[in-house]
């Protein structure tokens, strides 16, 4: 994750992070196996080096790995705990790990593919709308750039009822309202969602040949931004 503070939030808990993403993303599998379909996309099909920002324990990097095997993965977080248990989840799929905010600059590509998942929502938007920029500049032509988020709604309205909706299928899931409650705090220091036609707007500004939100489910979106051949 980006950002000191926040790097430092999530590593207290990175232990925990695996098992209570199933039970805080209600869709879990098909928000990361979106990922995963739009990586086939890349140009040529062909994912031989990934990117992952704000990898975390490496969750996404896992869904490209199985669906992509040979795969070289790039790891980049602010968090070494957390970077620790990726290691250990991707093994040999691992080709560099980079301690580093993705505020600053991005590893040297030609990469096939960038892609994050729950994380770039942690930078202020200047940063945010920056990175785009920067994820472009690292993708070999053709590449792509995904990225799994949790986004804000359209209006204050809305963006309150995603959020009832999510505690009420997190509560299906097994989830405690200590849970919920601790959750709520972290996303009310630490992040800036923004909503899906701005990030695509950022993304089409940044140079990006095409931009597309190709999977949506109340507050959880993937968005994807595809390189000129």
């Amino acid at each position: 994750m980006s950002g000191i503070p926040s790097s430092e939030a999530f590593s207290a808990y990175a232990g925990e992070y695996t098992a209570q993403r199933r039970r805080l993303v209600p869709v879990y599998d098909a928000f990361y196996g979106a990922v995963v379909d739009v990586l086939g996309l890349a140009g040529d099909g062909a994912i031989r080096r990934v990117l992952d920002l704000g990898a975390g324990t490496g969750l996404l990097s896992a869904a490209v790995v199985a669906a992509f095997p040979g795969v070289a993965i790039d790891l980049l977080d602010g968090s070494d705990p957390m970077l620790a248990e990726a290691r250990e989840r991707l093994g040999p799929a691992v080709a560099a790990v980079h301690v580093a905010d993705m505020a600053n600059a991005l590893p040297a590509g030609p990469f096939d593919a960038v892609v994050s998942a729950m994380a770039i929502h942690h930078l202020e938007h200047p940063d945010q709308r920056a990175l785009m920029s920067r994820a472009l500049d690292v993708l070999r032509p053709g590449g792509v750039f995904v990225n799994a988020e949790q986004v804000a709604a359209p209006t204050p309205e809305l963006t309150e009822a995603y959020g009832a909706r999510w505690e009420e299928e997190c509560r299906a899931l097994g989830a405690t309202e200590q849970e919920l409650a601790d959750t709520w705090e972290r996303m009310r220091r630490h992040d800036r969602c923004t909503d899906v036609e701005t990030e695509l707007g950022w993304l089409r500004e940044a140079g990006f040949a095409s931009a597309d939100c190709v999977y949506k489910h109340w507050r959880f979106a993937v968005m994807a931004g595809f390189k000129e051949s």
